[in-house]
């Protein structure tokens, strides 16, 4: 594996861990309201969220970068 590829999964680890940290919390939050089992719950969504959103993200990554060159390319050519 090359070292842009470990980059590249490293920082998807990072991205969805923190994603699914900041996400799970606020909907947490948006549901409960700050309550005595708030860190509770988000604890245990927090903990289901993010190998669902590591797995998205090698999915949706690759993805994103080609829309986004797609879209530049356009762009640039007009």
């Amino acid at each position: 594996m090359h070292d842009n590829k470990k980059l590249i999964i490293l920082a998807q680890v990072f991205i969805s861990g923190l994603m699914a940290l900041l996400m799970s919390g606020i909907m947490s939050l948006f549901h409960r309201g700050f309550s005595a089992e708030l860190l509770q719950i988000w604890s245990s969504t927090f903990i289901v969220a993010w190998p669902i959103a590591f797995v998205l993200s090698l999915v949706v990554g690759p993805v994103s970068f080609k829309l986004a060159a797609l879209v530049l390319s356009r762009v640039t050519a007009s």
